[in-house]
């Protein structure tokens, strides 16, 4: 019997074997769904690769479960995943439905408290953002942007330079 110490020789050759074998087809899976399929672009991009995640460790750690299924299982994740990043490209209401709009949480200078209470952030969040973004001054940021993937974005400048308003291009204020 196996503890939590010690592995038998055959329990470590499966491992790696299904190691070996697991991201071997993880990489072709990913090569013919595309780059996007890892990329974090939305809540659902993010959702997928976290179950990409569990499949792969499940199946590793699992000596109950076949790498076949595990392989099925990864293509059906990720060919959903393409499935519905094409539905949010071709449909505007499938898009409006299933993706979160990226919100403006700052313009020009000025900090937009009913925003930041509509995406559950403080302003202490935005000042370490900026802080991040190593903004020193409040009256430098053309805009900062709670994006979709749920990073925050902020366009400042030190000289006086216009913010090109195809950089807002969807995005709530």
């Amino acid at each position: 019997m196996e503890n939590w110490i010690t592995v038998t020789p055959d329990t470590l050759v499966k491992v790696l074997l299904s190691i070996l074998l697991l991201f071997t087809g993880i990489i072709i899976i990913t090569r013919i769904a595309g780059l996007r399929t890892f990329a974090k672009m939305s809540s659902f991009d993010f959702a997928a690769t976290i179950a990409i995640g569990s499949i792969l460790a499940s199946i590793v750690l699992n000596s109950d479960q076949s790498l076949v299924k595990g392989v099925i299982a990864l293509a059906g994740i990720i060919a959903f995943q393409s499935l519905f990043a094409l539905l949010v490209r071709k449909s505007k209401p499938f898009k409006k439905w299933a993706t979160n709009s990226p919100i403006l949480l700052m313009k020009e200078g000025e900090i937009l408290h009913s925003n930041l209470s509509a995406t559950n952030m403080s302003e202490d969040d935005l000042i370490a953002k900026l802080r991040e973004a190593n903004v020193f001054d409040l009256s430098e940021v053309h805009a900062a942007i709670l994006e979709s993937t749920g990073d925050v974005s902020v366009l400042h400048t030190h000289e006086d330079k216009k913010l090109n308003k195809k950089l807002l291009q969807g995005v709530q204020e």
